[in-house]
């Protein structure tokens, strides 16, 4: 049984348990290339899909040591200009190409999210552990209003998720124990990384994450410390 007692502070997966990237993403597109001359027509749906599927590549050749750190908005354009050309989207200037790529520092938060953490950091640190940069996760939080004490993540350990080191380093920045620490996520895998490391763990259900039903991470796996519907679950689980 995990005790809410011996829990100091909150540590956050971002893209897809606090923010709804993929809806973001279809919104902001849509409205973007619609107001440019000529309007740019496109499914953004599957646009968006085709680039999250690049994310875990582009951040194994880090993680395997083909590659040198580089934070995320670098391979996130990198993939975009993949996606440009995949989806034969001509003519765009590096003004605009840059405006796109930053739509992952304008993703809108799930209903849920900033009421519940609003409850949750009466009681607990929050802090995001993401593979996102800082810079990508302030302006998000600016506009969203994410209500965090701390951002980290893998600009903090020079780690991608789920390598132990981006979750031990965010420990140590909050001079925490792994064992004080409850990582929130939507995905199991991130939990059963975050686990290994020492950390309690409570997992957010997501199911429309990628704009239709998962067929996965529908629950909690056995062996995590909590299944919450959503963040205000939480709160109540811990109290809050």
């Amino acid at each position: 049984m995990l005790d809410p007692a011996s829990i100091k502070a909150l540590t956050f997966d971002v893209f897809g348990t606090v923010v709804d990237w993929r809806s973001s993403i279809l919104r902001d597109l849509g409205e973007f290339f619609a107001k440019r001359k000529p309007p740019i027509e496109r499914d953004w749906g599957k646009f968006a899909d085709a680039w999250r599927k690049k994310y875990q590549p582009a951040m194994e050749r880090v993680r395997s040591g083909n590659r040198g750190f580089v934070k995320l908005d670098v391979l996130h354009m990198e993939n975009l200009r993949e996606n440009l050309a995949e989806f034969a989207i001509p003519d765009l200037s590096e003004a605009e190409i840059d405006h796109v790529n930053r739509v992952w520092h304008r993703l809108d938060p799930w209903p849920d999210a900033v009421p519940g953490m609003t409850r949750l950091r009466r009681r607990y640190i929050l802090a995001s552990l993401s593979n996102g940069n800082v810079s990508l996760m302030v302006d998000m939080a600016k506009r969203a209003g994410i209500p965090w004490d701390a951002i980290l993540g893998s600009e903090t350990a020079r780690a991608f998720k789920p390598q132990p080191e981006a979750y031990l380093r965010a420990a140590e920045m909050l001079s925490l124990e792994p064992a004080q620490c409850l990582m929130v996520a939507a995905h199991n895998s991130d939990l059963h990384a975050a686990a290994k490391c020492g950390f309690r763990t409570a997992f957010i259900r997501r199911p429309n994450e990628y704009g239709k039903p998962k067929k996965y991470d529908l629950a909690a796996d056995a062996g995590i410390d909590l299944d919450c519907a959503d963040m205000n679950d939480l709160a109540d689980r811990l109290g809050c």
